[in-house]
């Protein structure tokens, strides 16, 4: 009995830990579509990798949501993100979508890495859409 007890209580565990991991995508996705980089850097590791069309660096968390900021800006504001595929990866989940701003569109692709017991953003890559 006390097997099955046992049994029953990690396959639960299993269970509703496996739902944190498709919020936090779902939260990245959200505030994409909204344009909403303070939002958005909740998600944030302590260092991020940013690759947009004007700079490439890593940033700190403070860092990559003001340079978020100024690009959302700077293109006349986010209309939505278009999500193409979400996945697994090896130690993470992926996005791929397309981020429509008032200038232009932007392929988008968010690599999220388990980190303890949750998933943080690593790496953002926006490319224009010629």
């Amino acid at each position: 009995m006390k097997a099955i007890f046992t049994s029953f209580l990690l396959a639960a565990v299993v269970l509703f830990s496996s739902f944190d991991q498709p919020a936090t995508i779902d939260g990245v996705i959200s505030a994409l579509k909204s344009g909403n980089a303070p939002e958005l850097s909740k998600y944030f590791d302590d260092n991020v990798e940013l690759t947009l069309p004007v700079k490439t660096d890593s940033y700190s968390k403070a860092q990559a949501q003001l340079v978020l900021r100024d690009f959302f800006a700077n293109n006349g504001g986010v209309k939505n993100f278009e999500l193409k595929h979400k996945g697994d990866s090896p130690g993470g989940h992926y996005c791929i979508g397309t981020l429509q701003t008032k200038s232009g569109n932007f392929r988008g692709h968010v690599f999220l890495k388990t980190k303890g017991n949750k998933e943080v953003v690593k790496e953002i890559r926006f490319s224009s859409i010629e």
